[in-house]
């Protein structure tokens, strides 16, 4: 993030914070931290009445106007260092809860520097900062005044509920988010894409288009897939299935529950074991719902003894995984609890590895281009600096981190590298997308690990008769379907392409004369393995058009005396209007191309 806008949001998060305490002169005090174009604040407020005080919107431009006042008065932003034992005590005093025990966390050493809020000196002094008569505890930085601060450049935009560090046994806070950039114009460019992102938002086209639904008896994070919805899931499980299949995959299919066994074996239990649904069975042993496919596959490989000369073995199994994510986090379908992943793991010895990625890489490049998804690469690489947190050795990493930077030079792919973006076992080549309102998403993943055979003792039998260790690729297209699906809902405003839709082609007969024709126009196209329906109700053909083409069917086939007797169908395609008569084997040719071609409008 540049270093100016970070420290013009982490200031306002500030003044925002001095301007929640005029009005609320008791607040108690979480975070403030920045984030992706702006910040937000966390606030436990005063009791009225035995009560917790619950904001109402209407706080925010009331809060707005005291924080343009404030920035208007020019106030210098001192950074000033306490005693961080006075400052703990004083804490208290003032009822401020959630600093005090920050500080005591930072005191006692049990806050990582890195997490933390703030900053110790050698003389045990603490970093605050200082607005006015308003003080937070904070490392910073910060812009030296609040003129240097954009009073028409920020807007708070909504009201939260958050648990205090996320932990949903601590006490529930009320979070204020903002938005900030450097100018008036910044602004209102964003908040007019915040528009267009309403309109196109998935959980409300997903209900729109009758696509999937949620249920508070089966739970937060488990989405339920309609007809529809499962449509389109197939047809873009089925897209990289062709794929994959082209370059020698073979189908697997693997449980939904393990022992926490395997997972100690493979490290992911330590890692992850917080964020785990378990089991427990009447034996008394441990199970859980997988979070991951990777260990499973191993386990494939491990079956038997392979030589160099059956390598590689390519596994892919389209399958769901389970993580326990916290309620406030879930989103829609970006986020859940239910996870569909198309997985594919490859086994193969390290001299196999460069042609082995660089067939996944020719896999993403097909299957985005269909959804005119330019691509960006991103290395995600492992943080030297903390080993701790990965499998293996520097070695290691540095031999599997130099394979991924000569394969995307020799693709002539402008990287950027990313350190600790790494997964624990192995380092990524993540591909970035930008969808049609020129936000970007991590979609496809390739990851090479040289950990997990390692722990697995993952072998094959090589040239002299030796067991030499084995490399493990992993390998997401999608990555998780449903998450790709609440891009693609976006990108598309939810007007598929039409090898992609649910529903292709509609047939709408004018009137109940026509029904008989238009019946057989639907059974032909059905015969033609089209997804087809027809609208058969007595209603306006005026009507039926217009609940078609709100469904944002690509094509609407009107039926009629006159098009029955030309053995025709009048097409009214979307987004261009009536394009004319057209004999109904003409139809079918022009659409079967559009299917075959994946055009991607």
């Amino acid at each position: 993030m540049d270093d100016k806008i970070n420290k013009i949001r982490h200031s306002l998060a500030h003044v925002m914070a001095a301007a929640v305490q005029e009005i609320y002169p008791d607040v108690k005090f979480g975070i403030g931290p920045v984030i992706e174009n702006g910040f937000f604040y966390d606030f436990d407020f005063p009791s009225q009445e035995g009560n917790k005080t619950q904001l109402a919107a209407d706080i925010l431009p009331e809060a707005e106007k005291r924080m343009r006042s404030i920035i208007k008065n020019n106030l210098p932003i001192e950074q000033v260092f306490l005693d961080i034992d006075k400052a703990e005590k004083d804490a208290k005093i003032q009822g401020q809860i959630y600093k005090a025990e920050l500080l005591e966390e930072i005191r006692k050493g049990e806050r990582p520097s890195a997490e933390s809020d703030t900053e110790k000196t050698k003389d045990g002094k603490i970093s605050f900062y200082k607005i006015g008569n308003f003080i937070d505890l904070c490392k910073g930085p910060h812009v030296k005044n609040t003129k240097d601060l954009p009073a028409d450049g920020f807007k708070l935009t909504r009201l939260a509920g958050a648990y205090w560090k996320g932990d949903s046994s601590k006490p529930q806070m009320q979070r204020i988010y903002g938005v900030a950039f450097s100018s008036k114009k910044e602004l209102e460019s964003y908040l007019e894409l915040q528009k267009e992102v309403e309109k196109r938002d998935h959980r409300k086209l997903g209900a729109e288009l009758d696509l999937f639904v949620f249920s508070d008896l089966v739970g937060s994070g488990l989405p339920l897939w309609t007809p529809k919805g499962t449509l389109l899931r197939d047809a873009l499980d089925n897209f990289v299935w062709e794929l994959r299949k082209k370059h020698g995959y073979e189908r697997v299919d693997i449980p939904h529950i393990t022992k926490k066994d395997l997972y100690e074996k493979s490290g992911h239990w330590e890692k992850f074991k917080d964020e785990l649904f378990k089991i427990t069975t009447r034996e008394g042993h441990l199970f859980t719902m997988k979070p991951m496919n990777c260990p499973h596959h191993a386990q494939i490989y491990a079956r038997k003894t392979f030589s160099y000369r059956e390598l590689p073995q390519r596994y892919a199994s389209t399958t769901k995984v389970y993580r326990d994510e916290q309620t406030g986090e879930l989103a829609g379908l970006s986020r859940v609890r239910a996870i569909t992943q198309d997985d594919a793991h490859v086994f193969c010895r390290y001299p196999q590895v460069k042609e082995e990625i660089l067939k996944i890489w020719e896999i993403v490049k097909e299957f985005y281009e269909a959804a005119s998804f330019k691509l960006e690469i991103r290395l995600s690489l492992h943080d030297p600096k903390h080993m701790e947190k990965y499998l293996g050795n520097e070695q290691t990493w540095e031999k599997a981190e130099n394979q991924l930077r000569e394969i995307t030079k020799e693709k002539k792919a402008k990287a950027v590298e990313s350190v600790g973006e790494a997964a624990f076992y192995g380092p990524k080549i993540d591909f970035m997308a930008k969808d049609s309102i020129g936000r970007e998403w991590q979609v496809a993943t390739i990851q090479l690990d040289m950990n997990l055979p390692e722990r697995f003792d993952l072998t094959c039998v090589n040239e002299k008769g030796e067991k030499e260790r084995i490399v493990m690729i992993h390998a997401a297209i999608m990555g998780s379907i449903e998450r790709y699906l609440s891009i693609l809902i976006e990108h598309y405003a939810g007007a598929f392409p039409v090898w992609l839709a649910p529903v292709q082609a509609i047939v709408v007969p004018i009137s109940d004369k026509s029904t008989s024709y238009g019946q057989s126009v639907y059974e032909r196209l059905v015969k033609e393995n089209l997804r087809v329906e027809i609208d058969s109700r007595s209603e306006s053909v005026g009507k039926k058009i217009r609940e078609a083409e709100m469904q944002k069917i690509p094509y609407i086939l009107i039926v009629g005396e006159k098009e029955q007797k030309a053995k025709s169908v009048a097409v009214r395609q979307r987004g261009k209007g009536d394009t004319g008569l057209v004999k109904i084997e003409k139809f079918v040719e022009k659409i079967a191309k559009e299917i075959k071609e994946k055009k991607s409008s």
